[in-house]
């Protein structure tokens, strides 16, 4: 059987671009390995889905995606945040707009997301393979001709799309088949990378600081003492290293710069400079002048960083606060608002939210996410060397390009 659209992945970009093939009419097949749909989309937010992030103008929410996110100027002007929510809304699906613009559906459940792309599927007629491993893909002349499975059977079409992802959860079936596929057929792949993922740190003492969650602090990054980026939000120490917002939203440029010597610095108090945050400690000192020093800074730290703090200030513990010296106050100070980290390494694809890297963007055609380089062939999601910060806009990328590919395959098949 011939089909009008193939779709290769059944992830966020792949049904709806297999969905809004099907809605014009096109008969569409969606091919996905794993016996279930959206097995990474149910993980996503936490189990709550974090859709899409409500930046307003198409400008503002363009610059998020770094000095490749011009490449989604087309793409978001015909299906961007806008179109996103109200696709979501149309389908029954309520959403709400929590902090930093982050959008989840009401319920918290993306299993509720993932039921309404399933009806969107039905209503538009796709047919379904799950269990699907695709082997080939064959190339004759300058287009697609079919694809061949795992258990050796064919599926042909008018037009292909590669929606398989990048290399980030590969427990959940991405493991960047998409980017072999593509390089096969003459397309240049920007090697992918492990993106908001966690980072491991040197220190051996990392691992009493597990669990500590840390707010409004500022983190900055050198590489051989060169301030190279800072931020400031959240963060939380695991068990050899950082992750959070902060650290997950810097991972990119750290893993640009390793290996190498890499350190971060984390300001523990950034509302207040040195000379203020000493005169707030000297108060605190004042107030209980006989206090021990290992008891004298409960209000001014969580309780899990200060037995760390102590130590590394080489501070008696045991000495009254009126004994501690202009220099033991200085070291402490130095702590607090430098206190310094070597990062080893990224923790890798396994903890990675998203790959960063793909296919290079100057071989897909804007407007329509078709290949230059194939005449029937598009791509939509992770697979092309496009990717944000966290808070719903990787996300975006997939419903957009999908939605943007899905039309355009259709269109050329009709």
């Amino acid at each position: 059987m011939k089909y009008d659209v193939a779709v290769i992945g059944g992830g966020p970009a792949g049904m709806i671009a297999a969905g809004r093939a099907g809605e014009l009419g096109s008969h569409v097949v969606l091919v996905e390995k794993n016996k279930d749909l959206g097995v990474k989309l149910l993980i996503s937010g936490k189990g709550r889905c974090n859709i899409t992030n409500k930046t307003d103008g198409l400008k503002e929410i363009v610059n998020r995606f770094g000095k490749n996110g011009k490449f989604l100027f087309s793409v978001f002007s015909k299906f961007g945040v806008d179109e996103t929510i109200n696709f979501f809304e149309g389908k029954g699906l309520k959403t709400k707009i929590e902090r930093g613009g982050r959008v989840f559906p009401v319920s918290d459940k993306s299993q509720d997301v993932l039921s309404v792309l399933i009806k969107y599927l039905e209503k538009s007629d796709v047919e379904i393979k799950t269990n699907a491993k695709v082997r080939k893909i064959i190339k004759k002349g300058n287009r697609i001709e079919k694809i061949i499975l795992a258990n050796r059977k064919e599926i042909v079409a008018d037009n292909f799309i590669i929606c398989t992802g990048g290399r980030s959860y590969p427990v959940t079936g991405s493991t960047g088949d998409g980017y072999r596929w593509a390089e096969n057929v003459g397309h240049t792949i920007i090697k992918p990378l492990p993106s908001l993922v966690p980072i491991i740190i040197e220190e051996s003492y990392i691992k009493k600081l597990e669990g500590l969650s840390l707010k409004n602090v500022e983190i900055s990054i050198y590489k051989n003492d060169k301030k190279i980026n800072s931020r400031f939000g959240e963060a939380i120490f695991t068990g050899n290293g950082m992750s959070g917002p902060i650290i997950l939203n810097m991972s990119k440029e750290i893993g640009k710069e390793l290996p190498g010597k890499i350190r971060m610095q984390i300001d523990f108090k950034p509302a207040l400079d040195f000379v203020k945050l000493d005169k707030r400690i000297q108060r605190d000192f004042q107030k209980n002048p006989n206090k021990l020093f290992r008891n004298s800074l409960d209000e001014l730290l969580p309780q899990k960083l200060i037995p760390v703090i102590i130590k590394l200030s080489k501070i008696d513990p045991s000495k009254k606060v009126n004994s501690i010296t202009k220099e033991e106050r200085r070291k402490l100070l130095h702590l607090l608002k430098e206190f310094s980290l070597e990062i080893k390494e990224l923790e890798g694809f396994k903890k990675a939210i998203i790959t960063t890297g793909g296919i290079k963007l100057s071989q897909v055609e804007q407007k329509t996410m078709k290949s230059k380089l194939i005449d029937n062939l598009y791509f939509a999601g992770e697979i092309i060397n496009v990717d944000g910060p966290t808070g719903g806009f990787n996300l975006q990328i997939c419903w957009s390009t999908g939605y943007l590919a899905g039309e355009n395959a259709a269109r050329k098949s009709l």
